[in-house]
């Protein structure tokens, strides 16, 4: 049995004095004597956590005293080692984040954090103009880290986190002739760069700007992304199309002129032998120039997928070459636009026009 005491402690005129604060005296699970401040002057409380602490060592469970007092963003700053340990490519998204939850939680000891608190940072971030989508990314943050050190026994609970209700559809594609006009407004280094995600689908930055010659091979007439270097971890292959090819063979050329010139250039899309690390300033530029404005570089994802669609290729074959791990999130790109609806109609006009002339036959006969 556990049991409560007020430590005695020497003041600064040196006479022995009782703390207010009530600590609690028990063994744990595997028998270790703890001795743990119950961080309250009230008794009732003290009993409480007491009556805690013996049950946690009844059924075999061992808490760190530690636990009580750990912070939101002690957890937090777990969760960012955690990514950084399993080289997860999100962890630049959640670095922004954990920017945004920490002013907010990160005083709040975990086992204080309930679901009101939630609710009030929802109803804040809201008030800032921040989309549902954008909240939902942070509180899924939150709740990661909070399940990890529940696992931990760093915290003794996971208040429940409700998500808002976003909208997911993804509207933005790129029809020949939109494409080709922003692409006409963007530097001559960028040009190959666009195409090839046109094409692909691949994502810019991580998968376009990062791609290297090692990954591209001419005599089998594809382009491969090893396992580790996609978001969902998975490898990928696309063979290429004439234009694709087209595109690349004019990077190598590049890169060859560059090699005469002792320059090795590892990078398929580059300038003047330096990698691209972003080009956000000039797309907007373009966009902007072209009559597009508000269009995002990850439309071209979108428009693949769309593209594979109208060619008729299998849903099978275009998520490997896309790299959509979920037929839910490849339905989501998976986008009509007005020239597939006037087409379809154009069919549909065409059986229907067939139907009344044979019938006028059938008359006449």
């Amino acid at each position: 049995m556990g049991s409560l005491f007020r430590p005695k402690y020497k003041s600064a005129d040196g006479t022995l004095k009782e703390s207010a604060v009530i600590w609690l005296k028990y063994r744990d699970a595997l028998g270790v004597l703890r001795r743990e401040s119950s961080e309250t002057e009230k008794e009732q409380e003290a009993k409480r956590l007491l009556k805690q602490r013996e049950g946690a060592a009844v059924e075999g469970r061992v808490i760190v005293p530690r636990a009580d007092r750990v912070t939101v963003a002690e957890l937090l700053s777990e969760l960012k080692q955690e990514y950084a340990a399993n080289q997860r490519r999100s962890a630049e998204r959640l670095a922004f984040s954990i920017q945004r939850l920490t002013p907010f939680f990160g005083h709040l000891r975990a086992t204080h954090l309930t679901s009101a608190d939630v609710t009030r940072y929802e109803t804040q971030r809201q008030g800032e103009g921040v989309a549902n989508a954008t909240i939902n990314r942070e509180l899924a943050a939150l709740k990661r880290a909070l399940t990890l050190a529940h696992r931990a026994e760093r915290s003794q609970r996971v208040p429940y986190i409700e998500m808002l209700a976003e909208d997911n559809v993804r509207k933005g594609f790129f029809e020949r002739e939109q494409f080709e006009a922003v692409r006409g407004h963007l530097h001559e280094d960028l040009r190959p760069v666009v195409t090839f995600a046109y094409i692909t689908g691949w994502r810019i930055p991580s998968e376009v700007l990062t791609l290297q010659w090692r990954q591209v091979d001419f005599q089998a007439g594809t382009v491969r992304l090893e396992p580790g270097e996609t978001k969902n971890r998975e490898g990928r292959t696309f063979a290429m199309t004439p234009e694709l090819r087209a595109c690349l063979e004019g990077q190598r050329a590049a890169a060859e002129r560059l090699k005469r010139q002792g320059k090795l250039v590892p990078w398929v899309f580059h300038r003047n032998g330096r990698p691209i690390s972003d080009f956000r300033g000039a797309w907007l530029k373009a966009c902007e120039s072209a009559g597009l404005p508000g269009r995002i570089r990850h439309d071209f994802r979108r428009t693949a997928v769309r593209n594979l669609e109208r060619a008729g290729v299998s849903r099978s074959v275009a998520m490997k070459m896309t790299g959509h791990k979920t037929e839910a999130v490849y339905r989501r790109y998976a986008i009509v636009s007005e020239q597939d609806l006037h087409e379809a109609a154009q069919k549909l006009a065409r059986i229907d026009l067939g139907k009344v002339l044979g019938k006028v036959a059938a008359v006449g006969e």
